[in-house]
């Protein structure tokens, strides 16, 4: 994987994409500090088709996710209320 400073990133973008199609995923830092990452998108296709699930889809899905123990009606306490006078 190349590193490219943001300097050298936005002074020479086409050659960076250039870079990316050809030999993959680039690395951008910003004073000296990883910062971000340019992919293939074909690489980033397969990373957000392999993602988490989203909530709706969790929501809306039939499968269980964990288990869990539920009393039934008739077991549960209740705490009585005193009466008033």
């Amino acid at each position: 994987m190349h590193t490219w400073s943001v300097q050298d990133a936005k002074a020479k973008f086409s050659e960076l994409l250039e870079c990316c199609m050809l030999e993959g995923t680039q690395l951008i830092t910003k004073r000296g500090v990883q910062t971000a990452v340019l992919v293939p998108i074909e690489e980033w296709q397969r990373l957000t088709t392999s993602a988490k699930p989203s909530l709706k889809e969790l929501l809306l899905s039939d499968e269980h996710r964990f288990e869990m123990d539920l009393p039934r009606s008739r077991q549960v306490k209740r705490r009585s209320i005193p009466e008033l006078d």
